[in-house]
């Protein structure tokens, strides 16, 4: 109440000064206004007299006066006139003045002395003020004497009267709206929405929580809202984790948690800290109109190295690609992530427009991606862009360098295809360094990669590395394979390692995995999916689901194919059965990106147009880069979700998907061309290039019986749980930690 009481008297003196301001403003204005009008009258009138002053004056100055008075008297337009002469002496009056003449002489002598009329306003009875003006009187061009005229001004007092009565009144109806509104505003926006959270602690405390309080984006309680989501998501990923644990069966090894993983790197690396290497930052500032706003870029990579830093905490190195990075970082480029927890340090580095064209959408895009996914799309590769890349990889190996300079037998977990010179430039300079790479993309066979120009120089640079790591043995086979065939080396296919002048590198598979869910299920499952048909404006009995960063890889286009043939082989799902595919854009200033994105659109279009009704549609294709709780949303209500990837490292969606079904229900549909069909066999795999296979296992999908539906998720689940990205993590650093160093 202290804070509603001090803001109620701040807006009432503030108020009270507007208004007495404007009224003493108001009222000048309004006085010089009317004395305005007053002396335009007077001087017309004077005029006249003047003019009958010179013909009165003819017949005799007493005689003619007294006639001139007694016409006045009839004319009613002032109360009265009195006639003066040159020295200031009364000749001839309409009444007695004597009340006024200590005015009038000084009057009398201005106007006579300048030569010009003058006026003045002076107080008289009962509050009333009388408006005085004189003017010279002539007789044969001499100035014989002066003129006054006088009058009430009742009005003019009447006037300002009102003025301030009417600004008195506005004052006290103003003070009232003020002080209704602001208590209005402080309860609802301060004191209401505090109280909101004071009830959901206290619910929270005892476990009966439901979903934190909301507060309207950009309101003075969003960082509270902040810290009461995060708090909430971190209480809600520890509860599931109990609960998921509890219902493992009896003897099942425990389940990897943060702070399981975060104890058993620090046995493992003491003091030692972990420094990962990414081309994805796992935070990108970007600015929103005068705003700079934190986002998480869309990807898996960020989806499963995220817990573990937040885990472990370290140092993660990462190109710097948002519009507002610099102004978040220091001059080296370091700030501490996440927002508000700062678990970690994110060392940024800066890239030039030519190195990214040619580092990161030439030779890693359109040279490495295309060639490890065997989609039929043909790789460039182009000197400029190795050139570009080689810089690139250089200057992220003087940075990383400077990072782990003070660091004794640093362990360095470099991702992905964008650095496969970085181990060997890091191992060059650091022998002592523990470094490990692993490859979130497939390892494509010898025949395969022997289209690379620089097939050579790329495996030499991964075999800098004690570790590589793949998703599956079968990526792993094509790597040794590889090495076996374009290089003089040893390969030890019992150990599965490769050693060269000296230096063994291991090859093993680490199937990657995500975190537990951190968001609660919701308590009415049927209101979510009613409010999301309702949102998208469609009404449908089923929902499936696609979610994926538009990629060639991906199988979208197919996907939607199988949509249009399962309707056409069973029209009963017609107005039924409606297919939400959310697809984040990227890499679109590449040019077969842009024109894949057309294509899907068209694609969609095309079936919507055959299919659709006045309040339904068979596909909807949301382009955006959608958040991670929303995602979750359509994840918990999807009654089938379709990974059919046409050949993908893991494609972390499918684990997505099944750790986010509590209710151990719903179906996936997944390509046996993902690393992901190796670990969630209860899935339905499908050949993504077969149609007809994909349309029947929708089909099959929605008419399965709810126990098998269950059995097979309850499975799933199992594995996800078992073998997340903490176990993955705790078994590829103790891995690479435990790696003797030569």
């Amino acid at each position: 109440m202290k804070i509603t009481l001090r803001i109620v008297v701040s807006l009432l003196l503030v108020a009270a000064v507007v208004s007495f301001g404007f009224s003493l403003h108001q009222v000048q204005s309004e006085k010089k206004r009317l004395v305005e009008e007053y002396e335009k009258r007077a001087i017309v009138l004077a005029d006249s007299l003047q003019s009958s002053y010179e013909q009165a004056s003819k017949l005799g100055s007493k005689k003619g006066l007294r006639r001139l008075v007694a016409r006045f008297k009839k004319m009613r337009a002032f109360e009265g006139v009195a006639f003066f002469d040159i020295n200031g002496t009364i000749l001839e009056t309409s009444q007695d003045v004597n009340a006024l003449l200590d005015r009038m002489h000084p009057l009398v002598k201005e106007s006579i002395a300048e030569d010009k009329g003058v006026a003045d306003l002076v107080g008289g009875k009962g509050g009333n003020q009388k408006y005085l003006y004189a003017i010279p009187l002539y007789q044969d061009s001499a100035t014989t004497g002066a003129l006054v005229l006088f009058y009430d001004t009742p009005n003019l007092t009447q006037r300002l009267t009102e003025i301030l009565y009417n600004n008195m009144l506005r004052f006290m109806v103003l003070s009232f709206l003020l002080i209704f509104t602001t208590i209005l505003v402080v309860r609802w926006s301060i004191t209401g929405p505090i109280a909101q959270v004071s009830d959901w602690l206290k619910e929270f405390r005892s476990g009966k929580s439901k979903d934190p309080p909301s507060f309207p984006r950009g309101d003075i309680l969003g960082p509270l809202a902040i810290e009461i989501n995060s708090l909430a998501k971190s209480v809600a990923m520890a509860r599931a984790v109990s609960e998921e644990k509890e219902r493992l069966t009896a003897g099942t090894e425990s389940l990897w948690t943060s702070e399981r993983l975060k104890e058993h790197v620090k046995n493992e690396l003491g003091k030692k800290s972990l420094f990962v290497v990414s081309n994805r930052e796992p935070y990108m500032h970007v600015k929103k109109g005068s705003r700079i706003e934190c986002v998480v870029p869309a990807g898996g990579l960020v989806t499963a190295l995220d817990p573990v830093l937040k885990a472990c905490g370290g140092v993660w190195v990462a190109q710097g690609m948002g519009d507002g990075d610099r102004e978040a970082a220091d001059a080296k480029g370091r700030l501490k992530v996440p927002p508000g927890e700062e678990l970690y340090s994110l060392r940024r580095v800066w890239l030039s427009k030519e190195e990214e064209e040619g580092f990161y959408y030439g030779l890693s895009n359109e040279g490495l991606w295309p060639l490890c996914h065997i989609t039929h799309t043909r790789p460039s590769f182009r000197l400029e862009d190795w050139v570009h890349y080689q810089k690139v990889n250089e200057k992220f190996a003087e940075v990383l360098l400077d990072e782990i300079a003070n660091e004794d037998s640093p362990l360095v977990l470099i991702q992905d295809y964008h650095f496969v010179l970085l181990p060997l430039l890091i191992k060059r300079k650091r022998p002592d360094a523990h470094v490990g790479i692993f490859w979130h993309i497939p390892w494509p066979n010898p025949e395969v990669f022997g289209i690379c120009p620089w097939r050579e120089e790329v495996l030499l640079g991964l075999l800098g590395a004690d570790l590589i790591g793949f998703h599956t043995q079968f990526h792993c086979n094509n790597f040794l394979e590889g090495v076996d065939r374009f290089l003089e080396s040893k390969v030890d296919w019992e150990q599965f390692s490769v050693e060269r002048n000296g230096h063994v590198s291991f090859v093993k598979p680490f199937p990657i995995s995500v975190a537990p869910s951190v968001y609660k299920a919701p308590e009415n499952p049927g209101a979510l999916k009613e409010s999301i048909l309702k949102e998208l404006g469609v009404k449908a009995e089923f929902l499936g689901l696609g979610v994926d960063r538009i990629d060639y890889t991906k199988g979208i286009k197919e996907r939607f194919s199988a949509v249009e043939r399962f309707l056409e082989k069973d029209p009963s799902y017609i107005g039924r059965f409606t297919f939400i595919e959310l697809g984040a854009p990227s890499r679109t200033l590449i040019k077969p990106y842009r024109e894949l994105i057309s294509d899907i659109e068209e694609t969609a279009e095309k079936i919507n147009w055959r299919f659709q009704g006045k309040d339904w549609k068979p596909i909807i294709f949301l382009k955006d880069h959608h958040s991670h709780e929303k995602i979750h949303s359509y994840y918990r209500v999807a009654d089938l979700c379709m990974v059919t990837s046409l050949h993908d490292g893991m494609n972390l969606v499918a684990k997505e998907y099944v750790a986010s079904r509590e209710d151990e229900t719903g179906v996936l549909i997944l390509s046996q061309f993902t690393g992901a069909s190796r670990e969630l066999g209860d899935a339905l795999l499908v050949n993504p290039y077969s149609i007809e296979e994909m349309a029947g296992a929708i089909l099959m999908g929605l008419q399965m019986d709810g126990k098998e539906k269950s059995l097979r998720m309850k499975r799933m689940r199992k594995v996800v749980s078992e073998k997340n990205v903490y176990y993955w993590a705790a078994n590829l650093i103790t891995t690479l930690a435990r790696l003797r160093i030569q």
